[in-house]
């Protein structure tokens, strides 16, 4: 079963490329995503890395937390599902009409 692992606090240059060499030496890596914002296309500083099993994902997480890659101590732990968020704001409320008859 595979595993996402969430890595925080990186160098701002670091890219998917680096992120799979990193991990790949623990065990076989499914994906990497380094989040960048919207806008500029820069990274973000932390990014998602999904590993094929469960056994690999933690001894990747026992052994990168708190290294220094980089120039930065990386923030390396199981990456869990939040809440979902309702996108959806409502807009409700009272509004009161102003005309007068």
């Amino acid at each position: 079963m595979s595993k996402k692992i969430y890595v925080g606090n990186m160098n701002y240059d670091t890219d998917n490329s680096a992120l799979n060499e990193l991990f790949s030496s623990f065990g076989e890596v499914l994906s990497v995503k380094v989040i960048e914002d919207q806008f500029t296309g820069k990274s973000k500083g932390f990014a998602f890395v999904e590993m094929e099993n469960e056994e690999a994902a933690f001894a990747a997480i026992n052994e990168l937390n708190g290294k220094e890659v980089e120039g930065r101590t990386l923030k390396v732990n199981e990456a869990f599902d939040g809440p979902k968020r309702n996108n959806n704001r409502g807009g409700g409320g009272f509004r009161r009409n102003n005309n007068r008859y």
